[in-house]
């Protein structure tokens, strides 16, 4: 592992609330994406997998996207905390801060849900590919291609994690009853 990998890691080892959960969560994606296109990748291009080289194919072409995509999420998911930081950071001594600071933590908040949303339908997506590549991929590497749904399946379950508390401190009559 090179230093900048150990240096993310340090980064979520930290004290600092950011990187966090649903960063984690886009990150995880990131990983099931690479494995996946590793899998794809020893199945393209063997006689005996000749069966599965669209599926993997198309893991391949949707993946290296998945990738950039999910370090993306996982930056924004820290941005939009760190958004949700600054907005309880506001001034509220006039009812007019108050006001504001109120108004501005809601929507940093419903910000702070989206990227984890996003991020759990990302990886619901992913796993619907793997599914289909499973039956016909390279059965070398059906491990790492579990592994890679293991991933994208824990990464549903962070990011949904990371919505749902989002969703809980959502004050207002449009959201009653979610």
């Amino acid at each position: 592992m090179n230093e900048g990998y150990r240096e993310i890691l340090r980064s979520i080892g930290s004290s600092k609330p950011t990187p966090g959960g649903g960063s984690v969560a886009a990150l995880s994606l990131a990983h099931a994406h690479s494995l996946a296109m590793m899998v794809a990748r020893l199945t393209i291009g063997k006689e005996k997998w000749e069966e599965g080289h669209e599926a993997a194919q198309s893991v391949i072409s949707t993946s290296q996207v998945g990738v950039e995509e999910a370090i993306r999420l996982a930056e924004i998911d820290a941005e939009a905390f760190d958004a949700v930081m600054a907005a309880y950071r506001l001034p509220r001594e006039s009812e007019g801060q108050k006001e504001t600071r109120k108004s501005t933590i809601r929507e940093a908040t419903i910000g702070a849900a989206e990227a984890p949303l996003a991020t759990a339908s990302s990886a619901s997506e992913l796993l619907s590919s793997l599914e289909i590549m499973c039956a016909s991929c390279n059965s070398n590497a059906l491990t790492d291609l579990a592994s890679a749904s293991e991933l994208a399946l824990s990464a549903v379950n962070m990011a949904a994690m990371n919505v749902r508390i989002n969703l809980d401190f959502i004050k207002g009559k449009d959201v009653e009853g979610l």
